[in-house]
């Protein structure tokens, strides 16, 4: 803050060498002997606001400073020379920063610096990134490791409520009972007792009216578990009985159709011939460096995963699944400039008209300054406008359409179309779907969606179409805050004039067209300062569109529409919603509208109000219970879940499949078909068996290194999911990483509990089902070895013994070693590594 003292080293250490350019830092105007310290601030961050930083660039330079703008890309480093230009400002873009830069000339350089600075006793002021564009510099993203996402929806037991029905992938469907902590000894002579935190799932009664079993599944077995989802309340399974292994053995035959018809859809699409792109162009790093926001981890992915299958021969079929706001838009636009780029035409769907116009905003603004031609296609265009279009489309002189299923009629004709994007896919019926197929077989197809049910299913078949998925929110976003309540006057007044203290505007979304005037006189008549208009489906083309762009233009302060507003529509000085008769709505429909806000920096708040003097049906007050707990940012999966549940699995796949779905579960079943995929194309399933890893040792997070029960409960879940046959080989290593940086340094407990995951990996790896302490000998099953290993075993452990036919091993354990070390030596015994063939010797 201001009245900081920088020293000479720090500077030095902030401006430091990077990508090969070197910068030297000295005093300027101050005598390096007499100061060791300089007297420097901050300079203050203008959030985008570009005017601002112009300003201080003029005021410092006309009083006689050396100005540095020190941005993160040759592009931008262009970009804020032609800014200061047009404003008439002297500046000049040298390569490296060696020279004393000039007084009254702005000096402009590539590089990375960790934020701006100005030193008023040396006249100097270096500005970043951050205080020229409004974005922060993270250093570079995309060098960063993701950590590997959950294998599926495990269940998070913080979420669970006594009666909630669970699947256990062995055991069956059971009820949830509560999360329990027990004491558990090894027994033996060298009995060591430890705690355990367990959570207990109860099965069905017997026949005779006795109680059902109760299973107590240890934490680091959460991968086992999944929530069951499927429509109406299931039956219970009962242990060990044989209705579970028939319930899944009809499920699997039934998914095997649908993996055949997959994998046929998957070998067509792998033989067709596509267009392979080029690697990337000047202009393309200059269209992405000018992007003025931070891009998330997920979002650089993403565009990283795209780009090289737009550069394979095949042709692209990716979907993109992100929340709303998260950010798919940006992605659209780097993916349209690399096709652009080749002379190729991009063509986007979208399924409103309003969403066309807001597209063709956002492109055109990005594509400023790039010699690319883009034009709308909707009912909001004009006979004439249309057809120099089409004829532009013929003809090869526009580059990009951005229109709704209307670029899907037979008169629309492209000179060359490289890539087709489809924005909110699940809007869109079978017969736009057909047309798309027969528009061209070997385009490049993007296709995004913000309703995550497709994509559970899709990561099911991953591979027969590739899944991107956008989690993290964009820098500075804050949750929605969602209140759920009776209608009332009074609190519709105050949240309309609390927006329109702080220079907002709000969305007021009553769906009956016949009484939507009325409700807007009643807000006129309790809020009378407030500019209100009305927007709904049946007004003229050019007066609704007319509504939405003085909206937009901040003349009106409320906007009363129907639910025309749900899809993609962005404007971010809107950040309060109240939604009329919010029972009335869908699930995902409410999470859709409720992403109209908060997709700025400011606060946002949604109301879901409801008619007090009617009853309520017990799923709409289920779905605005959901909508209420489930305001997070990202939050859009459990809500599509819930909406399946309330739903029943029959309306997504239909009825057919629905009878196997309530069988096993939703995600059960979307495993089954990814495994019968799988096995027809000739991969490994690696089907996972339940594997008990019991060992006398202190392995547990205690309360003391994560006291909050949530994160310690996450904490298990993410080695749990990491110690699988199916996670990627560093999985464990990432998490470790992940805990140390969050919590420091692990206490004697948690590593023993990482290495027992990873002995767990191990032996998931070899498909044991049994690696049980029992007193004081080890159990070790199923123990099928050749003669030799048995030899070998026999020598390396005289008192190991084969049981039960030779089906387990019982070793006995030692006293006097690290117990978990000895295990690790045993595992490689038992199961060496293929030794690695000598090369040959010509």
């Amino acid at each position: 803050g201001a009245g900081d003292f920088l020293s000479l080293a720090r500077m030095r250490e902030i401006v430091h060498e990077r990508d090969g350019v070197w910068w030297r830092v000295t005093p300027f105007a101050v005598d390096d002997d007499a100061a060791e310290n300089l007297d420097a601030s901050i300079i203050p961050s203008f959030h985008g606001n570009v005017d601002g930083a112009i300003a201080f660039v003029e005021a410092r330079l006309a009083e006689g400073w050396r100005v540095v703008v020190i941005a993160s890309g040759q592009g931008l480093v262009e970009r804020a020379r032609d800014v200061l230009s047009d404003r008439g400002l002297a500046a000049r873009i040298v390569d490296r920063l060696v020279d004393e830069p000039e007084a009254g000339v702005a000096t402009l350089v590539a590089g990375s610096v960790e934020s701006g600075f100005q030193v008023p006793d040396a006249r100097i002021a270096v500005l970043t990134d951050n205080e020229f564009y409004g974005r922060t510099i993270g250093g570079d993203q995309r060098t960063v490791k993701k950590l590997a996402s959950r294998r599926r929806n495990v269940v998070d037991p913080l979420q669970l409520k006594p009666g909630d029905f669970v699947v256990h992938s062995t055991h069956g469907i059971g009820r949830f009972v509560e999360m329990t902590k027990r004491e558990v000894s090894s027994g033996g002579r060298n009995a060591v007792k430890t705690t355990r935190e367990y959570l207990v799932l109860e099965y069905a009664p017997s026949k005779r009216g006795y109680p059902g079993d109760k299973l107590f599944v240890p934490t680091d077995q959460l991968d086992m578990l999944s929530k069951y989802v499927g429509g109406e309340a299931p039956t219970l399974s009962k242990m060990g009985g044989s209705d579970w292994a028939a319930a899944k053995g009809k499920a699997r035959r039934a998914v095997r159709d649908i993996a055949v018809e997959l994998v046929k859809l998957y070998s067509a699409r792998m033989s067709s011939k596509g267009h392979a792109f080029g690697p990337d162009t000047p202009w393309q790093r200059e269209l992405e460096e000018a992007f003025p926001f931070a891009e998330t981890h997920d979002q650089l992915q993403t565009i990283e995963e795209i780009k090289a299958d737009m550069e394979r021969p095949i042709p692209m079929d990716r979907l993109l699944s992100g929340d709303v706001g998260f950010g798919k838009t940006e992605v659209a636009v780097r993916a349209a400039f690399k096709a652009i780029q080749e002379g190729k035409q991009v063509a986007m769907l979208v399924p409103t008209t309003l969403l066309v116009k807001q597209h063709f905003e956002t492109f055109t603004e990005r594509f400023a300054g790039f010699p690319v031609q883009v034009r709308p296609l909707s009912r909001f265009q004009s006979d004439k406008e249309a057809r120099l279009t089409l004829q532009g489309l013929l003809d090869g002189s526009v580059d990009m359409v951005i229109g709704t299923h209307r670029i899907l009629t037979e008169q629309v004709l492209f000179k060359d179309l490289g890539l087709m994007i489809i924005d909110e896919e699940q809007r869109f019926g079978v017969e736009h779907k057909d047309a798309l197929k027969k528009l061209k077989t070997n385009v490049d197809i993007l296709a995004m969606s913000a309703t995550p049910i497709p994509r559970t299913l899709e990561m099911a078949v991953t591979g027969i179409r590739e899944m991107s998925t956008l989690q993290t929110p964009p820098e500075d976003r804050h949750p929605i805050l969602s209140f759920v309540g009776p209608r009332s006057d009074k609190q519709i007044a105050a949240a309309i004039r609390r927006e329109i203290l702080r220079e907002g505007q709000v969305f007021f979304v009553h769906n009956r067209v016949q009484s939507i005037q009325r409700v807007a006189s009643e807000l006129a008549e309790l809020v009378p300062e407030a500019r209100i208009a009305v927007a709904h489906g049946r007004m003229g083309e050019h007066q609704l569109e007319q509504v939405v762009d003085d909206f937009w233009e901040r003349k009106y302060d409320v906007l009363v529409s129907t639910t025309i507003i749900e899809t993609g529509l962005d404007i971010s000085n809107a950040n309060t919603i109240i939604i009329d008769r919010a029972d009335k709505y869908g699930l995902s429909q409410l999470h859709q509208l409720r992403g109209r806000v908060g997709r700025g920096r400011e606060r946002a708040y949604a109301y879901f109000l409801y008619d007090d003097t009617k009853p309520l049906s017990e799923t709409a007050a289920d779905r605005l219970q959901t909508i209420a707990v489930n305001n997070d940012l990202g939050s859009g999966m459990q809500v599509a879940l819930k909406d399946l549940e309330l739903r029943g699995a029959g309306n997504l796949l239909g009825a057919e499949q629905a009878g196997h779905i309530a069988g096993v579960g939703f995600d059960l079943y979307l495993r089954m078909i990814g495994e019968a995929v799988a096995t027809f194309r000739g991969e490994d399933t690696n089907s996972e068996v339940e594997l008990r890893l019991e060992l006398p040792v202190d392995a547990r997070i205690p309360e003391y290194y994560i006291d909050s029960e949530r994160l310690r409960l996450e904490a298990y879940q993410k080695l749990s999911s990491a110690a699988t046959v199916s996670a990627a080989d560093d999985a464990i290593d990432l998490v470790v990483e992940e805990l140390v940086d969050r919590y420091g340094a692990f206490p004697d407990e948690v590593t023993t509990l990482v290495k027992v995951a990873r002995l767990r990996r191990r032996a998931a790896r070899a498909g044991l089902s049994d690696v049980v302490a029992m007193g004081s000998n080890l159990r070790i099953a199923p123990a099928r070895f050749e003669d030799s290993m048995k030899v070998r075993l026999q020598r390396l452990y005289p008192k190991a013994k084969l049981v039960g036919g030779g089906e387990a091993l019982v070793v006995p354990m030692p006293t006097d070693s690290d117990l978990i070390e000895w295990v690790g030596n045993l595992f490689t015994a038992m199961f060496p590594e293929p030794a690695k063939a000598e090369p040959a010797v010509v």
